[in-house]
């Protein structure tokens, strides 16, 4: 029984793989760490198999597993999971991309507590060296649609990353594409996570498989982890719904006080009625600030917040712009547009609430 299993999934990479396996085997060496090292390959054409064979003569701790169906480096990734012969994976690419050096801090931080461990390009002390900018634009937009799921994470769709085999034993994983991560985090249980920076090398052998049915593969994945989250409500995508169902019924009481206030002002206080609206309106905010930071949130234990009086700064701060683009999205619709009042009230109405869940979401009550 191995301490810990480093899969490296593999196609055409009879460049690398003989350098990425007896570095990762250093590590173990180097660590102490009991480890296996699993490839999975997708039946290359090329020597990649031939030398992983080779390399199983000197060091019995290597394996592989050689796939020749539904070809992909998410279900060679998947396929290892199901393989492995330890309690806990680190993935990481052939090609030199990820720093096999994280190996033991991946491991360490599993060890301590963590269910999934990171390696993250977009956190402080992380980066990518070597990108082309149209490459970088993509892996940004993956990375915004990814964190819309999973706020709390800079890189949900990284590729060098640690779980426990708990986290994806019975998951229905779909694997489809190269962002594995992210199936595993929607689909997998799991709740305490932590990421680690590391700055991301682009290959230096070899041709990347970055094509454009990736990018359609990915868009399907976000929709599918979606659906599956109303139906299995204990999946982490779930949990990230639920907080944007509480804080809309929030600001359904939000406005309930709004008005009551801004009708008691007037109507029995005889107050101005633009003070009045001022009052009323910051009363809600305080409100819509206490609930969401008792209730909808409450949840996050995990996380590592400000004070509660930089929390609702923020709050404000967020909550005014929510309005501004209401009243400016309404102004355009009606006047430029000549689009019916309400119709218009309501585009904005919802064009400002989702400003406001994931600004508040990310700058008040997300990770400092």
């Amino acid at each position: 029984m191995y301490d810990l299993t480093v899969i490296i999934p593999t196609f055409k990479e009879e460049a690398n793989i003989r350098n990425i396996v007896t570095e990762v085997n250093a590590v173990f060496k180097r660590t102490g760490i009991k480890g296996e090292i699993l490839v999975v390959d997708d039946n290359s054409p090329d020597a990649t198999i031939a030398i992983v064979n080779d390399l199983k003569l000197s060091m019995p701790n290597v394996n592989l597993l050689v796939r020749t169906a539904d070809h992909g480096l998410s279900q060679s990734v998947a396929d290892g999971f199901t393989h492995a012969s330890s309690d806990t994976f680190v993935v990481i690419d052939a090609d030199f991309s990820h720093p096999p050096e994280l190996i033991q801090k991946m491991y360490e931080e599993i060890q301590s507590g963590n269910e999934v461990v990171i390696g993250s390009r977009y956190m402080e002390g992380g980066g990518i060296r070597k990108w082309p900018l149209k490459r970088r634009v993509i892996s940004l937009g993956a990375t915004f649609l990814g964190r819309l799921l999973f706020p709390d994470i800079t890189d949900p769709v990284s590729g060098f990353f640690a779980i426990r085999k708990s986290v994806v034993s019975g998951a229905q994983l779909k694997p489809r594409g190269y962002k594995i991560l992210l199936e595993v985090l929607g689909k997998g249980t799991w709740e305490k996570d932590k990421e680690i920076p590391f700055e991301f090398s682009d290959r230096e052998t070899g041709a990347s498989k970055l094509k454009i049915k990736t990018i359609i593969e990915y868009a399907q994945q976000i929709v599918d982890i979606t659906l599956y989250s109303f139906a299995h409500h204990r999946s982490a995508a779930w949990r990230e719904w639920t907080k944007v169902f509480r804080f809309g019924i929030v600001g359904i009481s939000g406005i309930v006080v709004n008005l009551g206030i801004l009708y008691f002002l007037v109507q029995y206080a005889h107050s101005e009625d633009l003070l009045a609206s001022f009052i009323a309106t910051e009363l809600a905010i305080l409100n819509n600030f206490v609930w969401n930071d008792i209730w909808t949130f409450s949840s996050s234990e995990n996380r590592e917040l400000s004070s509660r009086w930089h929390r609702l700064i923020a709050f404000n701060v967020v909550s005014a712009g929510g309005v501004a683009i209401n009243l400016g999205i309404f102004y355009v619709l009606t006047r430029w547009f000549g689009i019916y009042y309400l119709l218009a009230q309501l585009v904005g109405i919802l064009i400002a609430f989702s400003w406001n869940f994931l600004l508040n979401r990310r700058l008040t009550w997300g990770r400092k």
